[in-house]
């Protein structure tokens, strides 16, 4: 298996169906899940870029890495999209005859034509793509899944080197915080 943790030894003692194997397998499944970019859309779609690129030349004309830092800066650094992603789609857009470029300072600075302005009025009601992470920074959408891997460890720790006994008390304790995280997600 590949992973952090070896394979040989982790368990020992407990037998492959036993609970060091058992902590070994959902730590596993759970650091597995933590590394596909956790914390809600941080990677956002190409659709997303377009909508949030003619949501600000709605506002104001914007060369590229004003459209990247202001993306950046209303989702409190949750999503920063690369410039390999904005300026293909500004292209896209300007070939579509949604968006102009003009030179200015030696810089393209990008502006809506009618046909953009149209198609952002129609996006009006929809919340702009930033939104999505609701307020949440780009550190608190790390904390929890840094505190998730850090009692990964601790508990593959336990599950190698632990007697039965304290593998159960392990086991218990996890137990009781996955129903302290559900409480906390069901508002209690």
């Amino acid at each position: 298996m590949n992973g952090p943790f070896p394979t040989p030894g982790f368990g020992s003692g407990f037998g492959p169906n036993g609970p060091g194997a058992s902590i070994f397998d959902a730590f596993e499944q759970f650091r597995q899940n933590f590394e596909q970019r956790t914390g809600g859309p941080s990677r956002m779609a190409r659709g997303d870029v377009r909508a949030a690129v003619i949501a600000l030349l709605a506002e104001q004309p914007m060369h590229g890495y004003q459209i990247i830092s202001e993306i950046s800066d209303r989702s409190h650094g949750a999503w920063k999209p690369s410039a390999g992603s904005v300026y293909p789609t500004l292209q896209l857009l300007a070939d579509e005859g949604l968006i102009t470029a003009e030179e200015q300072n030696g810089r393209k600075t990008y502006s809506l034509t009618e046909s953009g302005i149209a198609e952002a009025e129609a996006a009006a009601d929809k919340p702009a793509p930033w939104e999505a992470f609701g307020g949440r920074s780009a550190a608190n959408l790390t904390a929890l899944p840094k505190a998730g891997m850090e009692l990964a460890g601790v508990a593959a720790q336990v599950a190698r080197t632990g007697t039965p006994e304290q593998v159960q008390k392990a086991v218990d304790v996890l137990d009781e915080a996955r129903r302290k995280l559900y409480a906390i997600l069901a508002g209690d």
